[in-house]
């Protein structure tokens, strides 16, 4: 991989002395003026990132590795003689990318679909109002959210977290997962359980002290926890059939000014999708490299097959999807409401675009997927039983197994699923729940479940 373009990171600890920076070269949106004793023009675009919320990658921690939007900017430069800088500022969440973009310091950011809705509500209230443009990101069925217990929880099922404390990030995709999930329980999400409002990485440490019951939280948290062996799944996002996603936000005055500048992001943003839907194994070595996150658990959301799919239209089921979550942020109080028509632009997408209408990726299927120590590509298998044979096969050469829920069709970790034998079948399930309602429906099948060492043995050898 070349090494792409030196760029200036601000961190946040700078933050204050950003203020004192001249207004023509802090933020690309603000204008340009001369830099340098050439007299030479130089941009700087501020583009505020979440790393470690990897389903935003295409517009951020991968985009950033690839250089592509260095190289956009680079070739415009040489067309009108200006120099253009990239500024990449990492966040934890949405909430300070938006702050940053109603201060008119962030040009462009990526978030989930809950903070965009907080992005634009914020945005008209301080007169800097902004625009969604783009997705990274999605699953249309909701499962990027996902609500964890302790590994030795006895908790089961959502009914089991009536007067629990239950961590999540308010005002985030998770937390509205958590509100529907708990209101289609029939417990009162307010009233019902002991909410804390915490910071995702606060969340995962009070989960493993003890502190709290469950964890409600986004990509890549449910993954990462599991995988380390630090949570259970309790709740899969997806049963609520309802899609969530990340998205491309821009200041309005930005894009009007520097519209070209946009464009290239988009182009950028476009082939980074490429990218990584070519080179799934490769694009998740990247992210784990820049993030510090296990590259099983990158690919478990980011990969073929994964539980995010990535493509920058904006599909009409996520705008939909987008209509549906602010009622949930009015009830809150979150947002006084929100004009997503309004909010959403697609014009700069349409300016980029070669194709006259959506180019959405084709659907592959419930897939599994071995991925082995030492392969720079993953094999897809048609069942379970055929990847659980193909474990056996592998011995201590196997890097990841992944199986698809037999209901929601979220993959997950083999190792890590609630496997549930009928017959000669073999299904997996993210959730002890999802397992038991398919038993208690199939039990005159014989249904049962079966530890994960259990569902190896009765998968067979290879043929």
């Amino acid at each position: 991989m070349r090494t792409p373009p030196r760029t200036a990171l601000r961190t946040r600890t700078l933050a204050p002395l950003l203020l004192l920076a001249p207004l023509v070269t802090a933020c690309g949106g603000q204008g340009a003026g001369a830099d340098g004793a050439d007299g030479a023009r130089t941009v700087t675009v501020t583009v505020g990132y979440q790393s470690k919320t990897i389903n935003t990658v295409t517009a951020g921690t991968l985009l950033r590795s690839l250089g592509y939007f260095e190289q956009e900017l680079a070739a415009r430069g040489e067309r009108d003689g200006v120099t253009y800088k990239v500024d990449w500022q990492d966040y934890a969440t949405g909430a300070p990318i938006t702050a940053q973009m109603t201060a008119g310091k962030i040009d462009i950011g990526s978030m989930g679909d809950f903070p965009l809705l907080i992005n634009a509500a914020r945005g008209k209230e301080l007169k800097q109002p902004t625009h969604l443009v783009s997705v990274t990101g999605y699953n249309l069925r909701g499962g990027l959210n996902t609500i964890v217990t302790a590994p030795d929880s006895t908790l089961e099922s959502l009914a089991d977290l009536r007067g629990k404390k239950v961590s999540t990030s308010v005002g985030s995709a998770a937390d509205g997962t958590l509100v529907r999930a708990l209101q289609r329980a029939g417990i009162d999400p307010d009233k019902g359980i002991q909410k804390l409002n915490q910071q995702p990485s606060v969340g995962a440490s009070a989960l493993q002290a003890g502190s709290v019951d469950a964890l409600s939280q986004f990509v890549a948290w449910p993954g990462q926890l599991a995988f380390e062996g630090r949570a259970k799944a309790l709740y899969d996002g997806a049963e609520l059939k309802l899609a969530t996603f990340h998205g491309v936000t821009v200041r309005e005055k930005f894009a009007h000014q520097r519209a070209g500048v946009l464009d290239d992001f988009l182009r950028a943003q476009q082939k980074a999708t490429s990218y990584l839907r070519d080179q799934p194994v490769a694009a998740a070595e990247s992210v784990a490299k820049a993030t510090g996150l296990p590259a099983e658990v990158v690919y478990l959301y980011n990969g073929a097959d994964g539980i995010a799919t990535f493509d920058p239209a904006l599909r009409p089921e996520l705008i939909d999807a987008l209509k549906q979550d602010v009622p949930v942020l009015t009830a809150a109080k979150l947002v006084g409401g929100v004009d997503v028509d309004a909010f959403v632009d697609p014009e700069p997408l349409r300016r980029i675009s070669a194709a006259a209408g959506p180019a959405y990726p084709a659907a592959t299927g419930a897939r599994s997927r071995l991925w082995l120590k030492g392969a720079d590509r993953t094999t897809a298998y048609d069942s379970p039983r055929e990847l659980l044979r193909a474990v056996r096969a592998a011995g201590g050469q196997v890097r990841a197994g992944y199986v698809p829920d037999a209901v929601t069709g979220t993959p997950w970790f083999a190792d890590k699923a609630v496997w549930v034998a009928e017959g000669a079948e073999l299904r997996a399930f993210v959730t002890p729940a999802g397992a038991a309602a398919y038993v208690a429906a199939h039990s005159g099948g014989g249904a049962r479940t079966v530890t994960y060492e259990e569902a190896l043995g009765l998968a067979g050898s290879p043929a």
